[in-house]
């Protein structure tokens, strides 16, 4: 198991952040870990896309980005892409984040593996590889829906946004709620998060995508409670507290979506 850095070794921090983006989520990894940061913002363009700025820090000009400058260094490592930035940290400094590996006596055996980390392992990727990119077909589909066409276009770009909404979108969404709903049912430990009864990596990288949902996939809280319940339980956490009054300090406001 990694240790942390030695005190007189501890990086500089800079977290680049970019309003309704997966960057919030970083900022509350490291309220929650408790990690020193500089904290960066960016507002987006008038065309809702990332700040040109960006790319100064890294050349994909996204966010989240991390910058760590080691004691005796001029050059910082930039870290990019949430899961890779989590894991990193964890490494670090947020064990504790990470579920127990292997089964008691099953150390380095493939099969010995907790199911806690089982889950974690699979939905520290699932959120960006299965689910999330469903969510941003549906902004597409939205702009689709509300661009500034003629009137006489309007019918037919209203009805692809209708066609892809009904004929791919929600059912895939359907299938992604009732997984999420079934996995939150059978949390090991009867946790109320989704790899036990402690917060992972994993509840940190699956906030945003549902954080965006609630407002996108035309499900409610009646019908997935446990998903509800479970993204509220995620925003009472001081750490996730902490974030949003940082941004309202520095911005005047927080959105989780555009």
């Amino acid at each position: 198991m990694s240790s942390a850095p030695k005190e007189n070794a501890q990086p500089k921090v800079t977290l680049h952040w970019l309003e309704t983006s997966r960057s919030h989520r970083i900022l509350w990894f490291l309220e929650e870990m408790g990690i020193p940061y500089e904290l960066k913002t960016y507002k987006r363009t008038k065309e809702s896309l990332a700040p040109p700025e960006l790319k100064e820090i890294h050349p994909l000009g996204k966010s989240p980005v991390v910058e760590l400058l080691t004691p005796g260094s001029t050059t910082p490592i930039v870290l990019a892409e949430s899961a890779a930035i989590v894991e990193y940290f964890c490494d670090y400094y947020g064990q504790w984040l990470v579920p127990r590996r292997y089964q008691a006596g099953k150390d380095g055996q493939i099969g010995g593996e907790t199911e806690s980390w089982l889950r974690y392992r699979m939905l520290m990727h699932y959120a960006e590889g299965s689910f999330m990119p469903f969510m941003v077909l549906s902004v597409i589909v939205n702009r689709i829906r509300n661009s500034p066409v003629w009137f006489f276009i309007k019918p037919i770009t209203a009805a692809v946004a209708s066609t892809v909404e009904t004929g791919f979108l929600s059912r895939n969404f359907k299938t992604h709620y009732e997984f999420l709903e079934g996995q939150l049912a059978t949390s090991p430990d009867g946790g109320k998060f989704l790899c036990g009864k402690d917060l992972t990596g994993a509840d940190i990288m699956m906030s945003f995508p549902l954080e965006a949902g609630q407002s996108r996939t035309g499900f409610s809280k009646e019908q997935y409670p446990k998903v509800w319940d479970y993204v509220e339980r995620l925003h009472e956490r001081e750490a996730y507290k902490r974030a949003v009054a940082r941004i309202i300090e520095l911005e005047g406001q927080f959105k989780t979506t555009m």
